[in-house]
C-alpha cells in the first residue's frame, strides 16, 4: 500500500515509532503481520483494495509485483 493511502502513515517499530518502509496492514510493534506465503497475501491486499474502492483489474496489477518487495525476498 503507499504509504500516503495508509490510513495510520505506516506501520510500528517494536519500540512504537513510525516504519517508513511498511504499511500498517505489513508491519506492526516490530513484527510482520502476516507469516503466511506471498501469494495469500496478494489475495488479502486485493480483497481490501476492491473493497475500499479500487476495481478488480487495478488491484489485481497493483498485487502482482509483491513477490519482489523487500519483505519478501527471503520467504
Amino acid at each position: 500500500m503507499p504509504m500516503k493511502q495508509d490510513p495510520q502513515g505506516g506501520g510500528t517499530n517494536a519500540d512504537g515509532s513510525k516504519n517508513e518502509i511498511y504499511c500498517s496492514y505489513c508491519y506492526q510493534n516490530g513484527e510482520f503481520a502476516f507469516n503466511g506465503i506471498v501469494t495469500e497475501f496478494q489475495e488479502f491486499c486485493h480483497h481490501k483494495m476492491v473493497d475500499s474502492g479500487h476495481n478488480r483489474f487495478m488491484a489485481w496489477l497493483f498485487t502482482r509485483g509483491m513477490k519482489r518487495l523487500e519483505r519478501w525476498k527471503y520467504k
